[in-house]
């Protein structure tokens, strides 16, 4: 399993009154952390969307377990938990800049056709992402 590391530097605009990061930013970070392990393994997001290929969230869980704060640096861990050549579903954990738990956390993605929205498999439009994923997930 490949696990891709992210680090946040936590800016105030991403915080609450209390100097909290407001719960809508992680799932900013999250997206962070899911381009930056797609660019580990060798592929960018971006040469998908070019070739007329999205893939959108089609379920999210996140729990909250600790806040992490203005100032600080959060890391963001990100691995492939499932994947089957058609859906993605992505693990996360978010570290505080103690290396405490502040976030677990999935998204299940499919890929589909930018004109239709259809469902794509993975496995047939983009053999080399197929093989990559297989030798990276949990």
């Amino acid at each position: 399993m490949i696990i891709s590391e992210t680090d946040i530097q936590v800016r105030y605009a991403e915080t609450d009154q209390m100097g909290v990061v407001y719960h809508a930013n992680y799932l900013v970070w999250l997206e962070l952390g899911r381009t930056k392990l797609i660019e580990d393994l060798g592929f960018k997001y971006a040469d998908m969307e070019n070739e007329g290929v999205l893939s959108p969230v089609v379920d999210i869980e996140i729990s909250y377990k600790k806040p992490v704060r203005y100032g600080e640096v959060a890391k963001v861990k990100t691995w492939i938990e499932e994947y089957d050549g058609i859906r993605v579903v992505y693990g996360y954990e978010v570290l505080t800049e103690g290396g405490e738990l502040s976030v677990i956390a999935k998204s299940k993605h499919v890929c589909v056709k930018k004109e239709t929205f259809r469902p794509i498999s993975i496995r047939k439009r983009f053999p080399d992402w197929h093989d990559a994923y297989e030798k990276a997930k949990k």
